[in-house]
């Protein structure tokens, strides 16, 4: 689980960008250098790993990642929930952080991984067609399914975690490369606390409370 301030998966990029610099201004190929410096310092912010401030609400469910709310819909969940849930989609550009969180403190009671087309991320269709990888975190008071979801250019989907896995609130668990999008699924008697175009944060922004009823 990564805990510095950059994801480990990002060093073999940032390492071979540098490389190259190195390299270029070794032999005098300066606009190379520059070029590979600024790619370096590309993959630094895309793999960085800020600190957030988890809020520590028992009701509340936070973003599982950073990004623009591209929809807010009510649908019939088939794929394990098998009921009526609030949804919630969000991109993520390049420039976001990448990393995706847990929105709840739970056990990993479900696991699902589906190969498929690289749409780009702002496609309709790109929760049925696209790579994905689902996760169902539950506790004793609500479950949530969470979807990664590969876009145009992030073509890999990383995952920290495992099957029985135990989440605190706000914890990394994967990752999407290069632009990408995830779904949230929550009950669909959950109290909504963003709109439509917003930009959220994951593991800082609550995007909905559980009614007590």
């Amino acid at each position: 689980m990564p805990t510095g301030p950059i994801i480990k998966e990002g060093f073999p990029l940032i390492g071979v960008m540098l490389f190259i610099t190195i390299i270029a201004v070794y032999f005098g190929y300066y606009s190379i250098a520059i070029i590979t410096f600024i790619l370096a310092l590309f993959f630094v912010n895309f793999f960085r790993n800020p600190k957030r401030n988890i809020p520590t609400d028992p009701d509340a469910i936070l973003s599982p990642a950073d990004g623009k709310v591209m929809e807010i819909e009510d649908v019939y969940e088939d794929l394990y929930l098998h009921r009526e849930c609030k949804k919630v989609t969000i991109f993520l550009s390049v420039f976001d952080v990448h990393a995706n969180r847990a929105p709840i403190e739970g056990k990993i009671t479900y696991r699902h991984y589906t190969m498929g087309s690289f749409l780009p991320a702002f496609k309709e269709d790109v929760g049925f067609e696209n790579e994905r990888h689902t996760i169902c975190i539950e506790n004793d008071k609500t479950e949530v399914l969470v979807t990664q979801i590969a876009g145009l250019l992030a073509r890999r989907i990383v995952s920290w975690t495992d099957l029985d896995s135990v989440l605190k609130r706000g914890q990394l668990y994967g990752m999407i490369k290069f632009g990408s999008c995830t779904e949230i699924y929550m009950d669909k008697n959950v109290e909504i606390c963003i709109e439509k175009g917003q930009h959220i944060t994951g593991g800082d922004t609550i995007i909905g409370r559980l009614r007590h009823e």
